[in-house]
């Protein structure tokens, strides 16, 4: 019966373990926060900065509330940068935000930036043009854009000597975008996420029509190179019209694969094997190191007990 009993325990360490093996070698793509990238409330320290992120222009700060880059006012300019540049290769960034004001005509928009420069303003959404690196628009106010519905996502790679035409809201150096009619004073908490994988991927979705349902903005599979020294940047500007552009958190984090064989997933180093998987092999070599020590543990007992009884009868005679 103990030997059964052993054998059976032995038999689930051993299904668990490759229900471990399993789980960590599937190619899923995982995450770790990167918390120079993230701002969340109450946003500043003791010191009423922030570690991680300088702001300027007219972004006033509300520590329980939001980040607001511009107020609904005419005429102001804003931004929020990261002070350390992005260096992970494979990264996810959601942001929470809030375009809202009480006029009926509004503008212009805020942006997202991932460029060699920062904290420079400028005519492109509030920060400099003939950027370099990567751009991401919420264009609020239509100049002439025949055909397309505003408000309008776009994204825009700079190669440091082209500039944004504002007069044709960037159609000339659209990377991607897409229409997002309401996304301007929505009932839902309004949200973009941006998944990168170097020369794999690039993805934006928005969260605006329902809580947790993300609408795809655009995908390629072939996205564009971002500077090896990007800061993360926002900025937002209102002209003759005006809005509040607010930023409510910033999550920012980096993505990586367990895939150690196989076909390639995006990050994964293209099929080479990463340390989790040496990871999960140690683990399992562990597990297996107890089962045969139970096994071990088990037969000597069983051998001394057999012992003990044939040593009673010999005794009795």
């Amino acid at each position: 019966m103990l030997l059964t009993s052993t054998l059976s325990a032995a038999l689930w360490l051993a299904t668990t373990a490759w229900g471990a093996v399993s789980q960590d070698e599937n190619g899923e793509v995982k995450s770790i926060g990167l918390r120079t990238h993230t701002l969340v409330q109450p946003y500043l320290d003791s010191d009423m900065q922030s570690r991680w992120y300088d702001f300027g222009g007219d972004t006033i700060i509300r520590t329980d509330q939001y980040i607001r880059l511009t107020s609904d006012r005419p005429s102001q300019t804003g931004w929020l940068f990261s002070r350390v540049p992005l260096t992970a290769t494979n990264w996810e960034i959601e942001v929470e935000f809030k375009i809202h004001g009480k006029n009926q005509l509004y503008g212009d928009g805020f942006a997202m930036w991932l460029t060699k420069d920062r904290a420079k303003q400028g005519p492109v959404f509030g920060s400099m043009d003939k950027f370099d690196g990567l751009g991401i628009f919420f264009d609020t106010y239509k100049n002439n854009r025949p055909g397309v519905v505003f408000p309008f996502v776009m994204a825009m790679v700079g190669d440091g000597k082209t500039s944004y035409d504002k007069d044709t809201d960037g159609k000339d150096t659209e990377f991607a975008g897409c229409s997002a009619r309401g996304i301007r004073h929505a009932s839902v908490p309004t949200k973009f996420r941006l998944t990168y994988f170097q020369d794999k991927y690039l993805k934006l979705e928005l969260q605006y029509k329902a809580e947790g349902e993300w609408t795809l903005c655009f995908e390629t599979n072939e996205p564009p190179a971002i500077p090896q020294v990007a800061y993360l940047g926002f900025s937002a500007e209102t002209g003759e019209l005006s809005d509040n552009h607010d930023i409510i958190s910033i999550n920012a984090k980096n993505l990586y694969t367990a895939q150690p064989t196989g076909r390639p997933t995006p990050g994964s180093g293209r099929g080479k094997k990463l340390p989790i998987a040496k990871k999960g092999g140690s683990w399992t070599w562990f597990l297996v190191k107890i089962v045969l020590l139970g096994l071990t543990v088990g037969g000597a007992y069983v051998g001394y007990t057999a012992w003990r009884a044939q040593n009673k009868r010999s005794h009795r005679f």
